[in-house]
């Protein structure tokens, strides 16, 4: 059975929601997080749980807490999760949140009243105390921001309630690891999607240790992020490289001729990389253009 959400009571009955968790090795905290969802949501909410071929007795633990359990056959990674909990949904909205006890279920309700006027609503963290991770995720709202053009709260926040019916046509696009939440994201706001951020309490792991590491995963969220920023909005990222070519170009071709009196050979080639990379910008956004116009067919 699917739990009819907790919103307005015209729509209470018309639209189902669905909880999906992707879980690895998470059997200290995968129990308590289900009742915590049943008690929010009710006893009929269908609590979805992917285990990713965990070592522990997480997939067990899950099924004895009466949640719906998929197992995958052998470790495919967080966004994998999600994309195997999406295509095995039937229900109109898809509540991610993370099964180690970090995101509060007790929030989803506020989640799901935000779901009449927009496409996501994702649940945002605070990092305005100092760290590193915390500096990181800061520099990512910053650069998604521009790519977008829209203020980012929290890129990279797994809690989130979703219109299913957008959500699958974006599953090809999602990675298998851990940037699946980004992707999303940028893919929604970059295809005009309306989301909206909600502040929300916790945000650290009560079980266990982080399957997140700092360097690498940072490194390949800002790979990720460029990646979809030049498959949605390539002009965005094409045109300051363009820029700073044509710029260097054109302060070396001043220097040069008040020095020496010649236009130099590498002043042509910044010029024309500019020219060429430019010229890229635009071929992609056409490209942009028609496969957008096919993925709302």
């Amino acid at each position: 059975m699917f739990c009819s959400g907790i919103r307005g009571k015209a729509r209470m009955e018309e639209e189902t929601v669905e909880v999906i968790m992707p879980a690895y090795n998470e059997a200290g905290s995968i129990a308590a997080v289900i009742l915590q969802v049943r008690e929010t949501l009710g006893p009929a909410c269908r609590i979805v749980v992917v285990d990713d071929a965990s070592g522990d007795h997480t997939a067990e633990k899950a099924a004895a807490a009466q949640a719906h359990v998929i197992r995958h056959p052998y470790r495919m990674g967080n966004g994998a999760c999600i994309k195997t909990g999406l295509r095995n949904s039937a229900a109109d909205i898809v509540v991610l949140m993370d099964a180690d006890g970090q995101h509060n279920p007790r929030d989803i309700p506020r989640l799901l009243r935000e779901l009449d006027s927009f496409d996501m609503v994702i649940g945002a963290r605070d990092f305005s105390k100092l760290g590193l991770r915390n500096f990181g995720n800061r520099c990512y709202n910053f650069f998604s921001g521009y790519v977008t053009r829209f203020p980012i709260k929290d890129l990279t926040s797994g809690f989130r309630a979703i219109k299913r019916r957008f959500a699958v046509k974006y599953i090809y696009l999602l990675p298998n690891g851990f940037s699946s939440p980004t992707t999303l994201t940028l893919a929604f706001l970059n295809s005009g999607r309306a989301i909206r951020y909600v502040p929300v309490s916790g945000g650290l792991r009560k079980h266990g240790v982080s399957k997140i590491n700092v360097w690498e995963d940072g490194l390949r969220f800002l790979l990720i992020m460029i990646r979809i920023a030049v498959f949605f909005s390539p002009l965005r990222v094409f045109m300051p490289v363009s820029a700073v070519f044509f710029i260097s170009g054109f302060v070396y071709y001043v220097y040069t001729f008040i020095s020496s009196h010649r236009f130099t050979n590498m002043s042509v080639l910044l010029f024309t990389a500019s020219l060429v990379i430019f010229m890229l910008g635009l071929v992609s956004e056409q490209i942009n253009q028609l496969r957008m116009d096919r993925t709302e067919e």
